[in-house]
This record gives C-alpha cells, sequence and structure tokens, in this order.
C-alpha cells in the first residue's frame, strides 16, 4: 500500500506551523499507524531531514499519548480505539491521509504533533485525589462497596486522560475528563473525604485553564477511545451543585 501524507510541521510553540506532504511506499496493511509514522522518520534521516516530532509510549491502547488527529477524526478512523490501535488497513490504499496534533487552546503545540498536556494534570492537583491512608492495605471486605456503584467507579476510571475529549469538543471543553475523575471517586467511600470541595476545586481549574463548556454535543463520548459516557457529566454537575449548596 502507498499513501500520501499531510502532516502539520511546527518547529516550536512560538513558530508558525504549515502542513507538509510526505510519500510512504510498500506499507502493509498490518502495519499500526505509528509504525507507518516510524518507517517514515526513517526515510527521512537517511535523506537527512528531521524526522516527525510525535508522541508515544506503551502502543497498547493504555497510556493515550499517541493523541493525533487524523482526517479530522481524533485517534482516527477506529471507534473506542486510540491511534496506535489503527492499522493501515483502515485506509484505502492510495489516501491522502491528513495528520495534525490535538486543536485546543489549552494543548499548545511542543513540536509538530506534540502538544503540552500538563494542562489536565493540573486539573488532577487540583482535587482528583484521596486523602485516606494508602500505607496500609485493609482486607478487601473491610470496606463493602456495592458492585454496581463499584462498576461504575470503574467505568469512569477506565478513562486515560489523553485529551481526544476536549480536542473534538467544538467548544474545548474538558467536562468528561472531570466528570470521569469525580465520578471515579464520588462512587467509593474513600472519595468522600474531599468529596464536598473536589467538583468545585476541578471546575475552577479548568476554566482557569482555559477549557471551554460543555453543551451536550456527545462528541467527546463518540470519540473517546475508552468509551467513557457523558453520563458521568450529569454526577459532576450534581457533585458541584451539592457542593455549591454546602457553601
Amino acid at each position: 500500500m502507498k499513501f500520501t501524507l499531510k502532516i502539520w510541521r511546527q518547529k516550536d510553540a512560538k513558530s508558525k506551523g504549515a502542513f507538509k506532504t510526505y510519500q510512504v511506499d510498500n506499507i502493509s496493511p498490518d502495519t499500526s499507524f505509528l509504525e507507518m509514522l516510524d518507517i517514515l522518520n526513517n526515510d527521512l534521516v537517511h535523506q537527512g531531514e528531521e524526522p516527525v516530532a510525535f508522541d508515544h509510549d506503551c502502543r497498547e491502547g493504555i497510556c493515550g499519548m499517541c493523541s493525533l488527529h487524523i482526517n479530522g477524526r481524533a485517534h482516527g478512523p477506529g471507534n473506542a480505539a486510540t491511534t496506535c490501535q489503527i492499522y493501515m488497513r483502515k485506509f484505502k490504499d492510495g489516501e491522502t491521509i491528513v495528520i495534525e496534533p490535538w486543536r485546543s487552546a489549552a494543548f499548545p503545540v511542543i513540536k509538530d504533533l506534540v502538544v503540552n498536556r500538563g494542562a489536565y494534570d493540573e486539573i488532577l492537583q487540583a482535587g482528583g485525589f484521596v486523602s485516606v491512608r494508602t500505607n496500609s492495605v485493609p482486607d478487601a471486605n473491610a470496606i463493602p462497596i456495592a458492585k454496581a456503584d463499584a462498576d461504575e467507579s470503574m467505568d469512569a476510571a477506565a478513562c486515560i486522560g489523553c485529551g481526544a475529549c476536549a480536542a473534538t469538543c467544538k467548544n474545548g471543553s474538558a467536562m468528561l475528563f472531570v466528570a470521569a475523575r469525580v465520578s471515579s471517586l464520588a462512587k467509593l467511600p474513600q472519595g468522600r473525604v474531599e468529596g464536598a470541595r473536589r467538583a468545585k476545586a476541578m471546575v475552577a481549574k479548568m476554566d482557569e485553564l482555559g477549557f471551554g463548556n460543555c453543551t451536550n454535543t456527545g462528541a467527546c463520548q463518540a470519540e473517546c477511545p475508552k468509551a467513557v459516557s457523558i453520563a458521568h457529566i450529569a454526577r459532576l454537575n450534581r457533585e458541584f451543585l451539592a457542593a455549591k449548596l454546602e457553601d
């Protein structure tokens, strides 16, 4: 298979970027998208050109670092999958593929396809934690949790913080990410210690960092690689209102 790649190249955050076109040939249908970029970079190095910078780590759909916009979709043409889980058989032979970094004011470009997602870390530091002791492990049955609550908490905790929700949202909202973090703790007794302040603190930090507001279009859920439900946003709103009423 062969492809024409239109890739966003940008030297650094202060430089003006632009698309640059490349050709790749003899690509196996079973090659992953990131492996295809590796092949391109190998060719560029041999040609004396600077390789394309892109984020990656586990390449197993776990870490979410492979954050690319491919043909206008976060993580590419797959459902409930990260970029590293996309294979070239998803594309037509000879197709032109447009590859961009996340487009969000809160995720400034570092270089080429790499963006700074430190804003999510700041949101977590504002309230996405528990202060209960963790140095001693209690028996599994010491803190009984209903299965429905445990399942819902684990579903929310599946969020990998890749940023696809904010990059996909027309408002650049991080509500699904914040909601997943709040919901994963709100359903557990260990998370109730900071429950009264968590939602307020995380929403305030989200607003401070320049993320937009949620208008319930559902784009975040559609492109989330872990299929986190927007139902968690409803819990975030309830937690936020309850904290405000306590004030």
